[in-house]
């Protein structure tokens, strides 16, 4: 018998973080994608630290009408924005065992047309 999706998904983040650490040169920008909003953080795990996070339940995101890839999006400007406002320009993507599809891709396409490299 195979695995749920979520047990999948839980074994993908686990490997995933088992390499990729984010630190205070190379912070690390996560993802969580829940069934109707989207968060992202960007978080120096060696301090145990978020530097920044932003959300589509931001006041200034909530408001905007779209589908959840625009809304997306527009998550992964408002992530860029505020991490170029605290000096953080270089980070390391953490999709969170979500597959690189969808809204987790329009996040990061956001993140990047707005200046963040990775």
């Amino acid at each position: 018998m195979g695995l749920s999706k979520t047990e999948r998904r839980l074994r993908i983040r686990r490997r995933i973080r088992k390499v990729s650490t984010g630190t205070a040169q190379k912070p690390r920008l996560a993802v969580f994608r829940s069934n109707s909003e989207i968060y992202a953080q960007v978080i120096d795990d060696v301090a145990g630290t978020t530097l920044v996070a932003a959300s589509s339940r931001d006041k200034e995101l909530a408001k905007t009408k779209g589908t959840k890839t625009e809304v997306a999006n527009l998550v992964g400007k408002a992530i860029a924005e505020k991490a170029k406002e605290a000096g953080i320009e270089l980070v390391a993507f953490d999709r969170g065992g979500n597959l690189y599809h969808g809204r987790v891709k329009s996040l990061a396409e956001g993140a990047r047309e707005a200046g963040l490299k990775f």
